[in-house]
């Protein structure tokens, strides 16, 4: 009985030290695709942050300046970029951001809702739960370059400029630090250019006019934000995914811990048994 049981024992500390072969593995992976992924955002940033003074600069040269990405509709169709995983493991990472989008979309009521969802695991939720998909992005998010951005950003400017779309949402988990994800959502359309961003003493002269280059570079600008939204995002999913697997190691080193413990308790206690049954075998032949 003993011995089944302590078989019983070694195969369950064989199948924890499997388990976290495989964790330590996946941890370490997550952090070399962190440090990657903070990199690529950093070096796109200072680019982007160009096109969005540029904006403000050529709305504080006129106040009354008026575009298509700035005014304000009436919201009646609104899109939510979703901006999710390629795959779970990552703690409360996805369940997070989608428990945000969701209620925001309750939020919402009887607004048109369009979802357009980037990472597997928002295609899959909102596929699953009969929303109206008007895009999917999967596995895009490590290996995301500006055409891939790009074509996302059509896919959003395109039907809010034909008048499809009245507002576009945007969805995804902020990078705080390693140990801190935060999800978020801000309005990327219309264009919102803050007051105290107004603020210039000599403007430059615009080619063909400043609203034919306030236009042009919008959807640049809309890239950028999707590019770094994604950027952003798939850091916060390997930090995620790190911190869990590193809890996951930390707790299959205790339990093997534990079950190695118990396991040489029941060695002891079969070689106490064998012993006994030696000395009260020779004492009765005595």
């Amino acid at each position: 009985m003993a011995s089944g049981n302590m078989k019983s024992i070694k195969r369950r500390i064989k199948s924890v030290e499997s388990t976290l072969q495989i964790t330590k593995a996946m941890e370490v992976v997550s952090s070399s695709k962190l440090k990657k992924a903070k990199e690529k955002a950093d070096k796109a940033r200072p680019y982007f942050n160009t096109l969005y003074e540029t904006m403000c600069e050529i709305q504080a040269e006129n106040p009354e300046f008026l575009s298509p990405y700035t005014q304000n509709r009436n919201a009646e169709n609104i899109m939510l970029v979703v901006i999710a995983g390629d795959r779970g493991l990552a703690g409360g990472f996805n369940s997070n951001l989608l428990k945000l989008v969701q209620a925001r979309i309750s939020e919402l009521g009887e607004c048109n809702i369009q979802i357009l969802a980037i990472g597997k695991k928002a295609a899959e939720y909102f596929t699953k739960h009969g929303y109206n998909m008007v895009g999917s992005y999967v596995n895009v998010g490590q290996e995301i370059r500006m055409h891939h951005a790009a074509a996302i950003a059509d896919a959003i400017v395109t039907p809010y400029i034909k008048g499809e779309v009245d507002r576009v949402e945007l969805f995804n988990t902020e990078f705080v630090s390693a140990l801190v994800q935060h999800p978020q959502s801000y309005e990327i359309l219309p264009i919102d250019i803050p007051k105290e961003k107004q603020r210039q003493s000599e403007f430059p002269i615009y080619e063909p006019s400043p609203a034919a280059v306030f236009n042009a570079i919008v959807p640049k600008y809309i890239t950028g934000m999707i590019f770094g939204a994604v950027v952003d995002s798939f850091a916060a999913e390997q930090a995620a995914r790190r911190t869990a697997m590193e809890n996951a190691s930390d707790n299959a080193s205790e339990m093997i811990s534990h079950l190695s413990l118990v396991y040489n308790r029941a060695r002891q206690a079969s070689i106490t048994q064998e012993i006994t049954e030696i000395v009260g075998g020779a004492s009765a032949q005595e």
